[in-house]
């Protein structure tokens, strides 16, 4: 039986408009889908995850969007969602989260513990989207070993916030300095990965780009306890 992944994509409270969640999950869906993986790719509604338990990845492709109660539910309504996710990453499945989902569930008092870093509002930036050239660190884990830098059509992530203890796959110059933009956090026994890079389905046309999603996945794959 292949492994089977879930993908949520950004919607209500979880998207915004200068994102494609829905393309750029369809994408990540089709690219593991080529890789013999079970991909399921759902709306983040509040039932979204109710069956996460069953999978054995969970990738997060959604932002801070709208507080809307009468279209998407209250704070309590989600409050469930928070928990569950929570609870999937503290029995260490697999979970990778994916460019702006960063800032996914600020909601949640969980969320930046779980991947391992946050988006400081009025700190971090990103420059105007552009050919931009990501750093690997070939050396500093199994997934970037012998990994060639990435040259992508992208947005470069600049002064994000990992908490102490991840290891950082890449990294991105500006400024005269060098700027996490993906890492790998296993603390408390954790399996996450975020990975920066992603603004579009064009980012996914990069090969280097590809590579680096399926090491992560495949990492995150093999170093996780199985779900199905």
């Amino acid at each position: 039986m292949p492994q089977r992944a879930l993908i949520v994509a950004g919607r209500g409270r979880y998207e915004d408009p200068w994102h494609d969640h829905a393309g750029t999950s369809h994408g990540i869906a089709l690219l593991l889908d080529g890789e013999g993986l079970s991909t399921t790719a759902r709306g983040l509604f509040p039932d979204a995850v109710d069956d996460l338990e069953d999978f054995d990845l969970f990738i997060v492709n959604a932002g801070q969007g709208r507080q809307d109660p009468d279209f998407d539910g209250d704070d309590r309504a989600w409050a469930p969602v928070h928990e569950r996710i929570k609870s999937y990453a503290d029995h260490g499945g697999a979970i990778l989260v994916v460019h702006q989902a960063i800032n996914a569930f600020l909601d949640s008092a969980h969320w930046s513990g779980i991947v391992g870093g946050r988006w400081v509002r009025g700190v971090t930036w990103h420059p105007p989207i552009d050919q931009a050239t990501f750093h690997v660190c070939r050396n500093a884990h199994p997934i970037t070993r012998d990994l060639d830098d990435i040259e992508v059509f992208d947005e470069r992530y600049t002064l994000l916030d990992p908490q102490c203890g991840v290891v950082v796959l890449a990294t991105q110059t500006e400024g005269g300095a060098e700027h996490p933009v993906a890492w790998v956090n296993t603390a408390g026994g954790r399996r996450v990965v975020y990975d920066s890079l992603g603004h579009d389905v064009t980012a996914l046309t990069s090969r280097g780009r590809r590579a680096l999603l399926l090491r992560e996945v495949r990492w995150l794959l093999d170093n996780a306890p199985s779900h199905t």
